[in-house]
């Protein structure tokens, strides 16, 4: 039999592509400025590291600057407004999700995005009856990389640390895993910095994309001894 009871999720940059309403976002913002439009490439990579993140890279300012605590509660206002416009699951997570739930594998998500966006998403998603386990921020002490969000949703879908996969695009994530005892898949579809080494997250598996994903997670539940790093 499998090793594995449960799968639990990041949500922006693993299970769900944000960047195009949090592209509005910031651009609404620098327009209301005069400013010209954010560039792609360099606030895409900014996505997973959370609203303070984006918006210190959209107005070129440090993220202890004091500045930041009004333009961070103007963008969370903008995005409440128009978080899921654009945002979309990425291709082949869905029938991955349905995959999981034919084979009736416990699956949550544990996420550092607020409890008001990330309930709200979900449910119009139509994944809030699906999800055993959704985990934010205001509903620990800590948040990832410190391993408590992990282990209180890995109870809430009864699926033991050893027994529970944890997927991710960043290296919080896959320190969180690491520590909650969980075995980690880092997802390089995600929004990865051009910093970022992922080969030095150290986790179990890495995915350059979903259908690695897909692939990977059939493997582990079919033959745990068939996939290697």
């Amino acid at each position: 039999m499998p090793g594995y009871r449960g799968v639990l999720f990041d949500l922006d940059g693993t299970l769900l592509d944000t960047a195009l309403d949090f592209y509005w976002v910031a651009d609404r913002m620098r327009e209301t400025r005069g400013l010209a439009p954010v560039d792609r490439i360099g606030f895409r990579q900014c996505v997973s590291e959370g609203a303070r993140a984006m918006v210190g890279n959209a107005f070129a300012l440090p993220l202890d600057a004091p500045e930041i605590p009004a333009l961070l509660e103007e963008f969370l206002d903008l995005y409440g407004r128009h978080m899921m416009v654009e945002s979309r699951l990425f291709d082949g997570i869905a029938p991955l999700l349905d995959w999981l739930d034919a084979q009736n594998i416990n699956w949550g998500i544990v996420t550092n995005k607020p409890e008001r966006f990330s309930r709200a998403i979900i449910r119009q998603l139509g994944l809030h009856e699906r999800c055993a386990s959704l985990i934010c921020p205001e509903q620990v002490g800590k948040r990832k990389p410190d391993p408590e969000s992990l282990l209180l949703a890995g109870d809430e879908i009864g699926s033991a640390p050893h027994e529970t996969l944890y997927i991710g695009d960043h290296q919080r994530d896959i320190e969180a895993g690491r520590r909650a005892g969980m075995i980690t898949i880092g997802c390089l579809y995600g929004y990865i910095h051009d910093r970022d080494d992922p080969d030095l997250w150290h986790s179990d598996h890495l995915v350059r994309n979903t259908r690695e994903l897909d692939t990977l997670l059939k493997c582990l539940y079919g033959n745990t001894e068939s996939v290697a790093h």
